[in-house]
């Protein structure tokens, strides 16, 4: 059985020489890898004592960065839940769910309706201002 940790004991663990951090519920010490990682130290950095799931998952890692994750796994996080066996049930029921698309309006009307009202009062004006002081004088 893994060791379990409270996410109040993984934020301790947030300064240079002692970095660990949390994915998927999974606790790693990456301390000895943030001098090696691809995107540099600081992204461990910012990311050490906390849940870094969504920042992990959003830049994209590749297989052999989750491969990587494998050799700093030193337990997991208290309270998380999600099993194996949950995750495979989620991703089944996503591939089930109907897609439904959402028909794309066009736009009402055009731009004419902005085209002629604009002649309009274009005409208006040429004829106070232009052509009724000419027909005056």
């Amino acid at each position: 059985m893994s060791a379990i940790y409270s996410l109040s004991e993984v934020e301790k663990h947030n300064v240079k020489g002692d970095l660990w951090l949390v994915i998927e519920g999974k606790v790693y010490n990456v301390t000895t890898f943030a001098a090696d990682h691809p995107g540099g130290e600081r992204a461990i950095y910012e990311e050490a004592g906390k849940d870094a799931t969504e920042a992990f998952n959003d830049i994209g890692h590749s297989e052999a960065a989750h491969e990587w994750l494998n050799d700093y796994y030193i337990g997991d996080l208290e309270g998380f839940a999600q099993t194996e066996e949950k995750v495979v049930e989620q991703q089944e029921e996503l591939k089930q769910e109907p897609v439904t698309q959402v028909p794309v309006q066009k736009p009402k009307g055009s731009a004419l309706r902005v085209i002629i009202p604009a002649i309009a009062v274009a005409g208006i004006l040429i004829y106070k201002f232009v052509i009724a002081p000419q027909q005056k004088n």
